[in-house]
């Protein structure tokens, strides 16, 4: 399922195989929260974009339009008409967003819908049964994130009783594998690590979350109000102790400089709504830093977004061009940025683990992660 094929310092170049094909990692998910990348683009537009691996949102796709419905319609696959690997989360970030309507209980969560209002219930056995339904090929178990900084006291509670879900998690998801009904009987499963800015308490997490044998573990509730070089010494502290068989997603992670940094520290998974989000409001990403195409400067500039750029938007439009989708409100200004962005995150995702091929990434970590993120 996953293999360590090169290893620099503690930077890693693998590969994952699921249900849905091979990816090769370090990999950048591309956030479809609902089933469709925000900003009007496609499954098919992924394809382009060089995507490898798409992530979906329990907690939205379970409002809307349902997971018995996704079910119904042959799985999140077949709904989208994407034949890649898709990773869906838990719900527990989303939980974590409506903290002021939310109750927390050893069973679950009980929550308001920020759609209608409605209650809900959602606990181990109800996300695993809604990420079942789904047909992902990995489902993350279902945690509590907390904010950064918390007391000690309830973080301790809090990551001893994810631990404790996942337990269930486990069983409820061996269980639902088996179901002749089963969309994807070959969904892995990964665990989450929690510990908010504790040394001792991540660690603990890790371990007694590795007694569970998962596919998988993600690094959670990080990027969640923490300075990045708390993130970063979270990261030195707690890989440490991951199983060095089985990959490691940093939930929610994040800028390009984030990311070249966190491979250096022996991440393999990234998924983050900032280049989509960030494109949407005219911010785009280059190898130089980040522009605002919004900006004056770029009324009457002809080149593209970045000169050499293979995107769709960057091979046959300009910035003056896209500034003024912007400045009219028009619908394609969005789309050609997200395309741009993902673009880029997805070629930056290619150089690291071409440099780590060639056993030069800590030149490329040194070359790139201060300039990725520069302002222009």
């Amino acid at each position: 399922m996953f293999k360590v094929i090169k290893q620099e310092d503690r930077a890693r170049r693998g590969r994952f195989t699921c249900a849905h094909g091979e990816v090769q990692t370090p990999v950048f998910m591309n956030v479809g929260t609902q089933g469709a990348i925000k900003g009007a683009v496609s499954a098919h537009d992924l394809k382009e974009l060089k995507c490898q691996i798409e992530l979906s949102n329990t907690y939205h796709l379970h409002l809307r339009p349902g997971d018995e419905v996704v079910k119904a319609l042959g799985g999140l696959h077949k709904m989208m008409d994407w034949s890649g690997p898709i990773l869906t989360d838990s719900g527990g970030f989303q939980v974590f967003s409506l903290s002021g309507l939310r109750k927390i209980t050893e069973e679950g969560v009980t929550f308001a819908s920020h759609i209608d209002g409605r209650r809900i219930f959602m606990g181990p056995e109800e996300s695993m049964a809604i990420q079942s339904n789904l047909g992902s090929d990995v489902a993350m178990a279902f945690d509590e994130c907390v904010e950064n900084p918390a007391p000690y006291g309830y973080v301790k509670q809090s990551c001893e009783r994810t631990v404790r879900w996942l337990r269930r998690c486990r069983e409820a998801h061996d269980r639902l594998n088996a179901l002749p009904d089963c969309v994807n009987p070959g969904q892995l499963l990964f665990g989450i690590n929690q510990g908010g800015t504790y040394d001792d308490l991540r660690i603990w997490s890790m371990v007694e979350s590795a007694k569970t044998d998962c596919d998988g573990y993600g690094i959670g509730g990080l990027a969640v109000g923490e300075a990045t070089e708390v993130m970063y010494h979270i990261l030195d502290v707690t890989l440490p102790y991951a199983p060095e068989d089985k990959p490691r997603y940093l939930m929610g992670v994040g800028t390009p400089s984030n990311i070249v940094e966190a491979v250096w520290r022996g991440v393999d998974f990234f998924d983050c709504v900032m280049p989509a989000r960030n494109a949407r409001h005219g911010k785009l990403f280059t190898w130089s830093g980040s522009l605002n195409i919004k900006n004056e400067k770029y009324k009457l500039d002809e080149r593209p977004i970045e000169p050499g750029c293979g995107c769709p938007a960057c091979r046959s439009f300009s910035r003056a061009y896209l500034r003024h989708l912007f400045k009219a409100e028009e619908m394609l200004a969005m789309r050609l940025a997200v395309m741009h962005n993902l673009w880029f995150y997805n070629t930056l995702m290619e150089r690291i683990r071409e440099a780590l091929d060639a056993g030069c990434y800590g030149d490329f970590r040194r070359e790139y992660s201060e300039k990725l993120g520069e302002r222009i």
